[in-house]
C-alpha cells in the first residue's frame, strides 16, 4: 500500500480559467485565495452577509438577449443610414405627390397630407434606428475567457452601441485614495474588461459601484492595470500548481475582518512557526461561544417536524417543543425518533448535521448536507494514513496529550500526599515521546489509562453506588463506566462533526485503526481531550449528585442509563463544552466547544505542511 502514496499525494488539478473574483482575492491576500479556490473553504461573517443583501438586484440574471458585439456594430454604424434613406425617400414621394395632382385647389392640402406621411415614416425609421443602439444593461452575466485564462459573473454590463462598460458592485465606501479604488478591486474590475475584450467587444474602462457611498468611481482600463492584471493571473496559477498554502500575513490588519480568519488561524500559525512570537501577540479572532445550540431529542415515538422557521418535536397530536433553526447547530436523534422529510431537508440545505443514537446511547451515524468539498485534505490524509512514519509523530502528539492532561486532571484533585500516578505518568509521558512504534505507543497508552483511572475512582465521592474498579465497557458493568461510555460517544459525535467540517474524513484515524463505521479519526482527537472534558463531567454529576442510583438501569451484569439519567449528562456535558478555558499556547479564552474546532484546524495544517508538528492542547 505505500506504494500508492508518491501517487496519491501529488498535487491537485486546476481549473483551466481562474474567476475574477478570486484573483481579487489572491491580490487582497494570496492565502485566502487558496483556502478558498483550491481548497474550498469559505465561511460568512456581517461583511459577507451585508455583501450579499446589496448584490440582491444585480444577483437577478436578466432573461432579455444580449446581442453579439459584431451586429451590434453593424447596426450602430447603420443607424444613420437608414436615417437618412427614410428621408430621400420621403423628399422623392413628396415630389410626385404634386406633380400627380391636377386641381391647383388641393395641391396644398395633398402635399400637407403626404408631408404628414412621410414625417412619420422618417420618424419611425429613425426611432427603430435609435432603439438599436439605445444602451442595455444586463445583470449577473457570466461570461468566459480562454486565451486570457478567466471566467467572472458580471454584476451588471452596460451596453451602449459596440462598447460595454462593466460595472462591479461593492460592499462599503469608496476609499479616497488618488487611484479611485484599492488594487483588488481595480484587477477584478480590469479581469472583467479583459474577458469582454475577448468576447469581441469594445472595453476600455469599468466602473466599481460603492453601495454605502452610492458612487460611481470610473477606472480606465490602461496599459499598466492590464500588465499588472494578466501577472497576477499567471502568479495565483503558479500558486494553486504548486500545491502548497501560501503563509498568512503577519500582524495584518486585513485578518481580524476576513471571514476566514477562524480557518486560516494566522497569529496562532505564525505564533507556532516563529520561535520568536509571544502567546500574547495572538489576537482572539474567534468568538467565544457559539450563538446556535445543540438539539437533543430523545422522547421515544417522537417525531421531529418543520413549521415555518421552526424545528417542532411532536409525540402523536401533542407539541412537546419548539425551537428556531436558526438557534439549532446540531440535532442528535436518540432510539426510536422520526424525522420528517421536509425537516430533514431544510436542516441539510442549512449546514445543520443530524446525529443518529441507539436508544442506549451508542453514536452509529451521521446525515449531513455535502460534505466539505477539500479534497487536497483528504488526498493528504490518507496519504500520511497509510505511512507509518508519517502517521507515528501525529499519534505520538495526541497519546502524550492525552497522558499529560490526565496527569494534570490528578494533580489538580489527589492530595498531595497521595498520588504515586502523578510520578508514574510523568515517566511514562517520556517514554511516550520516543515511542518507535505504533504498537509500543499503543501499549503505553493502556498502561497510562490504568495508572489514570486508579487514581480517578478516589476522586469520587458517591459512596458505594459509584465504585469503579479500572475502565470496562460493551456493556459497562457499573455506573461509572456507563457514564463514561455516554460522554465518550458525546464528544466522539462532536469531534466527527468538527472533522467533516474541517473538510476530513472522519473515519480514517492515525492511532485507531480503521474500522467499519468507527469514525478513527474522531476517537484519535478525542484522546487528549477526554480527561479535560468527558471525565470533568463524570466527576461533577457525580460529585454534585446530578446523578443517583436511580439514573440507572441493571440488566444481566451491565448498566445503562435511564432517560432521566442521559438528559442529567447531556446538560453537564454541554455545560462543560460552553465553559471558557484559557488556551496555553495563543493566550486567548474560548469556550471548549470552539478548541476542538482549532485543534482539529491545527491538525490539518499539521498534515497539509504548513506546521512542522501537531502543537496538542495541554492545560497547566
Amino acid at each position: 500500500m505505500s506504494s500508492l502514496v508518491p501517487e496519491i499525494d501529488r498535487p491537485l488539478e486546476v481549473p483551466d480559467l481562474i474567476p475574477a473574483r478570486m484573483l481579487n482575492e489572491f491580490t487582497y491576500c494570496p492565502r485566502l485565495a487558496y483556502l478558498e479556490w483550491v481548497q474550498g473553504e469559505f465561511a460568512n461573517n456581517l461583511d459577507t452577509l451585508e455583501g450579499t443583501f446589496g448584490h440582491r438586484r444585480v444577483d437577478r440574471p436578466t432573461r432579455a438577449d444580449i446581442p453579439d458585439p459584431s451586429t451590434r456594430a453593424a447596426t450602430a454604424r447603420n443607424t444613420s443610414t437608414v436615417a437618412a434613406s427614410a428621408s430621400t425617400a420621403a423628399a422623392d414621394s413628396d415630389a410626385t405627390a404634386i406633380t400627380a395632382t391636377t386641381p391647383t385647389t388641393n395641391a396644398a392640402a395633398v402635399t400637407n397630407v403626404t408631408n404628414a406621411t412621410n414625417a412619420t415614416n422618417v420618424t419611425e425609421a429613425a426611432n427603430a434606428a435609435d432603439a438599436d443602439s439605445k444602451p442595455i444593461h444586463a445583470r449577473s452575466l457570466l461570461l468566459s475567457a480562454p486565451g486570457e485564462g478567466l471566467i467572472a459573473r458580471l454584476d451588471l454590463l452596460e451596453l451602449d452601441g459596440p462598447t460595454v462598460t462593466p460595472v462591479d458592485y461593492k460592499h462599503g465606501a469608496a476609499p479616497d485614495i488618488p487611484e479611485g479604488a484599492w488594487e483588488p478591486e481595480r484587477v477584478q474590475l480590469c479581469a472583467q474588461g479583459l474577458i469582454l475584450r475577448e468576447a469581441g467587444f469594445h472595453c476600455d474602462e469599468g466602473v466599481l459601484y460603492y453601495i454605502d457611498s452610492r458612487r460611481r468611481v470610473v477606472i480606465p482600463f490602461d496599459e499598466p492595470l492590464v500588465e499588472r492584471t494578466r501577472e497576477l493571473v499567471a502568479e495565483l496559477r503558479r500558486t494553486a500548481n504548486a500545491g502548497v498554502l501560501p503563509p498568512p500575513l503577519v500582524d495584518s490588519p486585513k485578518c481580524p475582518r476576513c471571514s476566514l480568519v477562524g480557518i486560516c488561524l494566522p497569529d496562532e500559525t505564525n505564533l507556532l512557526t516563529h520561535a520568536d512570537a509571544e502567546p500574547g501577540e495572538v489576537r482572539r479572532l474567534l468568538p467565544a461561544r457559539d450563538d446556535a445550540l445543540p438539539l437533543y431529542v430523545q422522547e421515544q415515538g417522537a417525531m421531529l417536524g418543520k413549521d415555518g422557521d421552526q424545528l417542532v418535536i411532536r409525540r402523536k397530536s401533542e407539541v412537546l417543543h419548539k425551537v428556531r433553526l436558526y438557534n439549532v447547530s446540531q440535532v442528535s436523534l436518540f432510539g426510536n425518533v422520526q424525522i420528517s422529510a421536509q425537516a430533514l431537508r431544510e436542516i441539510a440545505a442549512r449546514g445543520i448535521p443530524v446525529c443518529h443514537f441507539s436508544y442506549g446511547g451508542w453514536f452509529h451515524a451521521l446525515t449531513a448536507g455535502h460534505v466539505h468539498k477539500n479534497i487536497e485534505l483528504r488526498i493528504r490524509q490518507f496519504a500520511v494514513a497509510a505511512d507509518a512514519a508519517r502517521s507515528l509523530p501525529l499519534a505520538r502528539a495526541l497519546i502524550v496529550g492525552k497522558i499529560r492532561n490526565s496527569r494534570t486532571m490528578l494533580r489538580r484533585h489527589l492530595p498531595e500526599d497521595d498520588r504515586p500516578e502523578i510520578v508514574q505518568l510523568a515517566d511514562l509521558i517520556q517514554k511516550a515521546e520516543r515511542a518507535p512504534t505504533a504498537e509500543t505507543l499503543l501499549g503505553l497508552e493502556g498502561m497510562a489509562a490504568k495508572i489514570y483511572f486508579s487514581g480517578f475512582a478516589r476522586l469520587l465521592k458517591g459512596g458505594e453506588a459509584f465504585e469503579i474498579e479500572g475502565r470496562n465497557r460493551r456493556p459497562p458493568r457499573d455506573p461509572v463506566n456507563a457514564l463514561l461510555s455516554f460522554v465518550y460517544s458525546l464528544l466522539a459525535k462532536e469531534l466527527t462533526i468538527v472533522l467533516q467540517a474541517v473538510g476530513f474524513d472522519p473515519l480514517l484515524g492515525v492511532f485507531h485503526r480503521p474500522r467499519y463505521g468507527r469514525p478513527s479519526l474522531a476517537l484519535d482527537l478525542a484522546e487528549e481531550f477526554r480527561p479535560l472534558v468527558a471525565d470533568s463531567t463524570v466527576l461533577m454529576l457525580v460529585n454534585n449528585g446530578e446523578v443517583s442510583a436511580d439514573s440507572f438501569i441493571r440488566q444481566a451484569g451491565a448498566v445503562a442509563l435511564t432517560t432521566a439519567g442521559r438528559k442529567a449528562v447531556i446538560a453537564a456535558f454541554e455545560r462543560r463544552l460552553d465553559s471558557e478555558i484559557t488556551h496555553p499556547l495563543f493566550g486567548y479564552r474560548v469556550s471548549y466547544r470552539r478548541i476542538l474546532e482549532v485543534q482539529s484546524r491545527l491538525f490539518a495544517r499539521t498534515l497539509l505542511g504548513d506546521l512542522p508538528e501537531y502543537p496538542g492542547f495541554c492545560t497547566r
